[in-house]
């Protein structure tokens, strides 16, 4: 199954709710993924541009896509980004099937 980084950071009125009445999150997230057919592994939260990150594994996309437009829905975070991760072994078959698309730069 693809796996995919979300980055996300809480809005401020989010992180007014967590410190009034603290709750881990990793139960939450998991319960979302898995109803989607999909498996989390793994919740951090962070000092930078972002409050925290999730790793997850999905079924597909479309499956991933559902879980983020849930979650984005729901207002508590803002930004959310999904990026999909290539294994290593898939990024050199598109290396492999780079060479023969023959791009040719603008004006080349």
């Amino acid at each position: 199954m693809p796996l995919y980084l979300t980055k996300f950071s809480y809005t401020p009125e989010t992180w007014a709710r967590l410190i009034n009445h603290p709750e881990d999150r990793r139960e939450a997230a998991r319960s979302y993924i898995e109803s989607v057919g999909g498996k989390l592994h793994g919740f951090w939260y962070a000092f930078g541009p972002h409050d925290g990150y999730t790793l997850w594994e999905a079924p597909d996309n479309v499956s991933m896509a559902a879980v983020a437009l849930a979650i984005g829905a729901g207002g508590a975070l803002s930004p959310l980004e999904t990026t999909v991760l290539l294994t290593v072994d898939e990024t050199l078959d598109a290396m492999r099937r780079a060479q023969q698309v023959g791009y040719r730069p603008p004006g080349a």
